[in-house]
């Protein structure tokens, strides 16, 4: 297990007594987040604003209303909420970013503040209501601490890889391998991320194609800046690489791409805590009812093909532009596909990294909240 992944879960064993010592009864019992809600017709949200979980095509077209849609619905009193990410700059985080800019918060009567906290930290606030949401994903923590007696859900996905994406597993090949027929078992592979991380799960499909597996690599775990330049000479002999620092190896003679994240399905997100999945819904609803809009308003399709977004873009994250321009667009997407848990927790469970059996999908996931944001009745 590597060391960032062992922090992980020495602060949620650390804090699962306490957490179940000190919860309310109602961020226990759940009985306000399963309490019936009236779900209005939504304008601007029509039939192609809600997509059947189950459907997994990787040609599937994500969920979409109009621009400007869905409206906002001010809460009767301002609501401070803050969300923790592990970065303001990565692209994922834009939709928060440009929420956060343009004033769509706030016309929900949303108070929203932005705090950078590694999920290590903010998984134990979020679990107490210090913190009122997460971006980032479902991880082996996140399940273990569920498993403990956290009160947290994964209500709304963020993002899937355009089909040209090559972010994901590479490996130097050698002597008489080609792309189709690689021998991953017992290859080294390189990662700043480590066990227990939701790219177990792709990882574990793309080394079983080529007669590896999660329990049959070794980790090693880098800095972000180092690791290319350890597959490059030697160090490892694969690596998980992001964008887009692919580009590097794209087309280099001896390198080849297995795979990466599946095509139309999200792995992170928005995590609520108490506070809004069960102490103030309405605040819930909004939060996410302001983060599908500036979807449907800003990222509806390939936004990288407006060269004056993309600059403004540039500007809010503090990237550089030339970079940002360099990957395809992420398929921004508010859904949650079936079964994305169960397949996450399979491959904690070969890393070593899962505490007990594996939670079933009503223990992990809430998709009611984004449902009534756009006005789907189930």
């Amino acid at each position: 297990m590597s060391v960032r992944s062992y922090g992980v879960m020495v602060v949620v064993a650390g804090l699962l007594a306490s957490a179940g010592c000190s919860a309310s009864s109602s961020s226990r019992s759940e009985p306000r987040e399963a309490a019936s809600r009236t779900i209005r017709p939504v304008q601007g949200c029509g039939d192609t604003s809600w997509t059947d979980p189950a459907d997994m095509s990787p040609k599937r077209q994500p969920a979409r209303c109009e621009p400007g849609a869905p409206g906002p619905r001010r809460l009767s009193e301002t609501r401070k909420l803050t969300i923790a990410t592990g970065t303001l700059s990565a692209e994922y985080v834009a939709p928060l970013q440009v929420a956060l800019d343009k004033g769509e918060f706030k016309r929900e009567g949303l108070d929203v503040t932005l705090k950078v906290l590694p999920t290590p930290d903010a998984l134990p606030l979020l679990a107490k209501g210090e913190i009122d949401a997460l971006w980032a994903a479902p991880e082996a923590a996140v399940m273990n601490g569920l498993r403990g007696g956290f009160d947290i859900k994964w209500v709304a996905g963020n993002f899937s890889p355009d089909p040209e994406s090559k972010s994901g597993l590479w490996v130097r090949l050698k002597d008489g391998e080609s792309a189709d027929r690689v021998a991953m078992a017992g290859r080294k592979l390189g990662t700043m991320i480590g066990k227990g991380s939701v790219i177990a799960y792709p990882m574990e499909q793309a080394l079983e194609q080529h007669g590896g597996g999660l329990d049959k690599i070794q980790y090693q775990q880098l800095g972000s800046a180092d690791v290319l330049t350890a597959l490059q000479n030697g160090g490892v002999d694969s690596a998980w690489l992001l964008d887009p620092v692919w580009r590097k190896v794209d087309g280099t003679p001896g390198y080849a791409f297995l795979g990466g994240q599946p095509l139309g399905e999200p792995l992170g997100g928005m995590l609520y805590g108490p506070s809004l999945l069960n102490d103030d819904v309405d605040a819930g609803v909004a939060l996410i009812r302001a983060y599908i809009r500036t979807v449907n308003s800003y990222f509806a399709s390939d936004y990288k093909k407006n060269a004056s977004f993309v600059t403004y873009l540039a500007n809010l994250l503090k990237a550089d532009k030339e970079i940002l321009e360099s990957t395809p667009s992420l398929r921004m997407d508010w859904e949650i596909r079936a079964g994305t848990t169960d397949r996450l927790q399979s491959a904690y469970g070969a890393q070593g990294v899962a505490d007990g059996d594996p939670l079933p999908e009503s223990r992990t996931v809430n998709r009611s909240l984004y449902e009534e944001a756009v006005g789907h009745r189930p």
